[in-house]
């Protein structure tokens, strides 16, 4: 997929259309083959011919070959075999220099006749018009929180990200008002972001959470949507996300959510073979403090350890719930574990909180 993303970087930097120019680029297909996209080797043969033109033109033409050579090397940082996210514009903020360094000398030599002269001054003058137009327009749209997710969201019609990001802004300025104008105007992008390729279910979150805390009616498509994707593949860090700011909404009682959709959605997201930590955690708070289901909550929170057993905010969490249910003994063994990983003294705080309500209860039951 790199080979084809590096050559989109060509075409971006040199000839940036407004649709290739969005922050967000998650709607990207993924290469599945040589030819598939038939682009994939098409991009690795014209990425071999510009390696060689490198090579060829670094006597004759020294600029041309340093841009290029510039131009990859600043590549190699991320569009090699690291597990970075694909793609991401602003990663030719340095690279891109190098394709400017290999292309302006060309169109600016004096030799030749006059009419060659003209055509190379001409395509300059055109490349700087839109290089000029494009910087403003951006510049224009980077100028506004508002103005700029209208802006890329419009670019990017495709991605869950642009569209739930202005759907997000409008939630934003509408302060939870059910009568302000930005309310009506978040339904469309989010709901349209709620149906797009592997979006995550941070777009059916945003919905619930909008209209919870405004006291408007929740759609039961959003819930079973939301329910759906945590059923279809395991959970992303997006998804977790999703699911403790629900979690936090109805702990601190600022979102009425029904229950029962709840520990569905809990329920979808554990039924993959290893959740993640941070779910099982967030379903333990859930549990403890929403349902007061305090069993639930304490074998959630031990499989969280089970999963993380390094990640102390999970044994701190279960020393409390143990002092609570009176259990000091079982709570002294999670400080004692705490204990060992107590790197640098960045637990001694909540150690020594822990330590004091377990000497505490031991005094009152003597």
């Amino acid at each position: 997929s790199e080979l084809r993303i590096v050559v989109d970087y060509i075409g971006w930097t040199l000839l940036p259309w407004p649709d290739a120019l969005s922050f967000y680029h998650d709607d990207y297909v993924v290469s599945a083959g040589w030819l598939t996209p038939w682009s994939t080797l098409a991009s690795a043969v014209v990425i071999v011919a510009l390696l060689a033109l490198m090579v060829h033109q670094r006597r004759r033409r020294p600029a041309l070959a340093l841009g290029l050579a510039l131009f990859f090397a600043g590549q190699s940082l991320t569009a090699t075999v690291l597990p970075l996210e694909l793609i991401y514009e602003h990663r030719n903020y340095f690279a891109s220099f190098g394709l400017l360094l290999a292309l302006i000398p060309c169109l600016l030599p004096a030799a030749g006749s006059g009419r060659a002269r003209a055509i190379r001054h001409a395509v300059l003058a055109a490349l700087l018009v839109l290089w000029g137009t494009q910087t403003l327009s951006s510049a224009y749209g980077w100028g506004d929180p508002l103005r700029l997710a209208q802006l890329l969201a419009a670019r990017a019609p495709d991605s869950p990200r642009a569209q739930y990001e202005l759907g997000r802004t409008y939630i934003i300025y509408s302060h939870y008002d059910p009568l302000s104008p930005y309310t009506r105007l978040a339904y469309v992008p989010l709901e349209r972001a709620s149906g797009l390729r592997d979006s995550s279910i941070l777009p059916q979150q945003a919905l619930i959470f909008m209209n919870s805390r405004m006291g408007l009616p929740l759609k039961d498509a959003w819930w079973d949507s939301m329910i759906a994707k945590l059923q279809a593949k395991p959970l992303g860090v997006q998804d977790d996300s999703s699911l403790a700011a629900l979690t936090d909404c109805a702990r601190d009682g600022r979102c009425n959510l029904p229950r029962e959709r709840m520990i569905a959605a809990f329920e979808a997201a554990l039924t993959h073979p290893r959740p993640s930590a941070r779910v099982l955690a967030t379903y333990s708070d859930y549990a403890w403090s929403v349902l007061d289901d305090h069993p639930l909550g304490q074998r959630m929170i031990e499989r969280a350890i089970t999963a993380a057993p390094n990640e102390p905010a999970y044994r701190i969490t279960l020393g409390r719930m143990l002092l609570t249910s009176g259990h000091p003994d079982e709570a002294q063994r999670q400080v004692d574990k705490l204990k060992a990983i107590n790197v640098g003294g960045r637990l001694d705080q909540d150690i020594h909180a822990l330590q004091q309500r377990i000497d505490s209860a031991h005094a009152s039951s003597s």
